[in-house]
């Protein structure tokens, strides 16, 4: 038994966990002895037991910890959050050997849990599957270390290339270009990402709701930039659905669930968003137009991935362009 099959499969575990554990990221712990799998367990919910207590838990009645190797995708934590720390307890039931995947890149782990690992007495062992194991957790790589939500630009587009009549009609049913199959799968995305945000042209045009309600899942906090307050409050996203943030030039303020930022406008927008939205650890964010913002985006060169839809069967003739992807991502 090879340690990456081993963590191979701890990883098939982690993966589990989404998106109930964020923002944690995802873990899956294994633990072998004389070369079987003698337990297993996972990361399952935000707030609750971590992989390794779940996979200890797990062990077979009369196994010895002191015989086993455990295998975990991230390293151990040494601190004291929602739960207590996982080294600790590693360290308490006599592991001699750990396999970890990936270092974690949380400054209040940073290399702590490995080197307590060590100190103790313990074997440890890293990198094993590191590429597959940050591939997993790309949003909680991406927000510690480029210290900003991970970003998913997202747009609908015509076989001709527009994201939307202009002008833009007063029935939004006519300005519809996402299949019913495109619209599950894009509040499945909504689902699985901690915040979605739109531009205030989108919230004045179309009067969304961005909630979830054509699948299962939690709602995502939602985002828009109105710098002069310019939206009604009578408007959907204003409902009482979800968390709602409102970047804007004119006040700090919280009613009900709604936050009011104020913001400086001049200058690099995107970056005091990102930055406000990076302190209130908003890991991800779905972005999901208008034209302007994921413009901006673009041309800033700060997303992560794009996700566009097209509807194949329908043609606008004039209108929008859909974005054109003119910088790589950094």
């Amino acid at each position: 038994m090879n340690d990456k099959g081993v963590i191979l499969s701890a990883l098939k575990n982690a993966a589990n966990g989404f998106p109930a554990v964020l923002p944690n990221p995802m873990v899956g712990c294994v633990i072998v002895c004389n070369e079987e799998i003698v337990a297993e367990g996972y990361h399952q919910k935000f707030g609750e037991a971590h992989a390794e207590v779940n996979a200890i838990n797990n062990l077979k009645a009369g196994v010895d910890p002191s015989e086993c190797t455990l295998y975990v995708t991230l390293e151990p934590c040494t601190h004291f959050g929602k739960t207590p720390p996982c080294a600790d307890l590693i360290i308490e039931k006599g592991f001699k050997k750990v396999v970890v995947c990936n270092h974690d890149p949380n400054p209040l782990v940073s290399g702590r849990g490995i080197e307590k690992l060590r100190k103790a007495g313990i074997e440890v062992i890293t990198g094993v599957m590191e590429e597959e194991g940050r591939a997993l957790n790309k949003r909680f790589f991406t927000f510690h270390e480029k210290k900003r939500p991970y970003v998913i630009l997202k747009w609908a587009q015509t076989a001709d290339g527009y994201i939307s009549r202009l002008p833009v009609p007063e029935n939004r049913e006519e300005n519809i270009i996402s299949t019913p199959d495109h619209q599950k799968m894009v509040h499945r995305m909504r689902s699985e990402e901690v915040a979605i945000m739109v531009g205030k042209n989108t919230v004045m045009h179309d009067n969304p709701k961005l909630t979830t309600r054509l699948v299962k899942g939690k709602n995502p906090v939602r985002i828009f930039i109105d710098q002069h307050l310019e939206v009604p409050l009578n408007f959907n996203i204003y409902n009482k659905e979800a968390e709602t943030i409102v970047f804007n030039g004119k006040k700090n303020e919280i009613v009900d669930n709604i936050k009011f930022l104020q913001i400086d406008f001049n200058g690099h927008v995107l970056k005091h968003i990102l930055d406000k939205l990076y302190q209130m650890n908003i890991q991800s964010i779905l972005v999901e137009g208008g034209s302007k913002l994921l413009n901006y985006f673009i041309e800033d060169g700060i997303y992560d991935e794009l996700s566009v839809f097209e509807n194949k069967e329908l043609v606008f003739g004039k209108g929008i362009k859909a974005p054109s992807i003119k910088n790589k991502p950094h």
